[in-house]
């Protein structure tokens, strides 16, 4: 760990930098996810295209995600975590600038998937350049840090877009793009590896493939663990997915709200579900990952629920912030929960292979809540996404690994 350099607030130079650097590479990320999402009917006039091939742009992201997080989670602990981190964050930078001049479906999907891989393979790196620059009694907190950047592109993409589109049209969009370029240029200046990474690579003995299936799967016990753990970031995913795509129409419908209005809800959410990652990560730190995905778990199955409840506009925003506090707040939780119980050797690995696996499982949950909508009323949809995530607590207090993290209190 580098204790150089250290300013007031006790981080080292190269902490400021992996926290920044993954932080905005987050950001950045979820800001090209979305830029898809409020291009989407821009395009689908533009290019003449049916419900099902414009649907299947997000799908194919999805799989390009799940490529990338395997095979850079891989490449991560082969060849380092900054190397890497620049490659992936690179990668999506140049396909997202790409979309600016791709004008038929065909390139549209080739470079979906060319970004997909680049954003999927970026989360576990990420993570795991933060687990082995903090503490332990951090990880939790600064992995909810950097999960913060995500949401503030989400912000930022919303306010682009509203800015943009409409002025330039949604080519013009994807032209942002080019600012990861100069975000890569950083990472490659002034990120070093760490100590523990080096000292893990020079012990490295056999296949990286053999070492990640042994770690990950030999025994009945890690296997469960990490089969368990998948599907917590499934729940996590499908929730996330049911919120942010179908709830504004739900809502819409059900108060009869404008647009306006319903995007209001979304940044109230958004700012509930950043709120709720610092909150969960001094949880985390403190008292342990058990305490903290079972106060976030019981708190989602309730919240979710009631949303169905609002009856206006306030108790709507309220009840979004609240329900993303819970809902999202934990998503952090998930690197830092993989990041402790996998070995150095094999962290990016293990990061990427469990919550992309859960990112594309997961994603379909938007499906899911489609045919649930066209046969039965909210109450059942918002009772559908409960469920989950009291599926999701039985698994995580079912997890023998957890038991033996425990926060600063213990």
């Amino acid at each position: 760990m580098d204790t150089i350099n250290k300013h007031s607030h006790g981080l080292s130079i190269n902490q400021k930098w992996v926290i920044a650097s993954t932080s905005s590479g987050f950001a950045l990320e979820n800001m090209d996810v979305l830029f898809l999402s409020f291009a989407m009917s821009s395009m689908i006039a533009d290019l003449h295209l049916s419900g099902g091939a414009a649907g299947l742009i997000s799908s194919i992201t999805n799989i390009g995600m799940l490529v990338g997080g395997i095979s850079f989670g891989i490449l991560g602990d082969k060849i380092g975590r900054v190397k890497t981190f620049s490659h992936t964050v690179l990668i999506f930078a140049v396909a997202t600038v790409c979309m600016a001049f791709a004008n038929n479906i065909y390139l549209i999907y080739a470079l979906r998937f060319l970004a997909g891989i680049g954003a999927g393979g970026e989360y576990g790196v990420g993570i795991s350049l933060i687990a082995e620059n903090f503490p332990k009694r951090q990880i939790g907190k600064m992995t909810s840090v950097a999960a913060v950047g995500g949401q503030i592109g989400a912000i930022l993409a919303a306010l682009i877009a509203a800015w943009i589109i409409p002025n330039a049209g949604w080519h013009m969009l994807f032209l942002f793009g080019i600012i990861p370029v100069v975000l890569t240029i950083f990472i490659r200046k002034h990120l070093h590896e760490s100590k523990q990474f080096l000292t893990a690579k020079s012990h490295e003995k056999g296949s990286l493939l053999v070492d990640v299936a042994k770690k990950m799967f030999s025994t009945p016990r890690l296997a469960c663990q990490t089969l368990g753990l998948t599907v917590m970031m499934i729940v996590q995913i499908a929730g996330y997915f049911g919120l942010m795509n179908w709830l504004p129409t739900i809502v819409q419908k059900q108060l009869n709200l404008n647009v306006a209005n319903s995007s209001l809800w979304m940044i109230a959410t958004i700012i509930g579900m950043s709120i709720g990652m610092m909150t969960f990560g001094s949880i985390f730190d403190y008292f342990g990952p058990r305490r903290a995905f079972s106060i976030f778990l019981i708190g989602s199955a309730i919240m979710v629920y009631t949303l169905s409840l609002a009856t206006n506009m306030i108790t709507l925003l309220l009840l979004g912030a609240v329900v993303g506090f819970f809902s999202n707040g934990m998503f952090g939780g998930y690197g830092a929960v993989i990041s402790r119980l996998y070995p150095t050797e094999i962290r990016s690995s293990a990061n990427n292979i469990i919550v992309n696996v859960g990112r594309a499982i997961g994603g379909f949950s938007s499906v899911v809540i489609g045919i649930l909508m066209d046969h039965y009323n909210l109450t059942v949809v918002m009772g559908f996404l409960s469920a989950l995530y009291i599926i999701s607590f039985i698994v995580m207090m079912s997890l023998p690994g957890l038991k033996k993290l425990s926060g600063t209190k213990a």
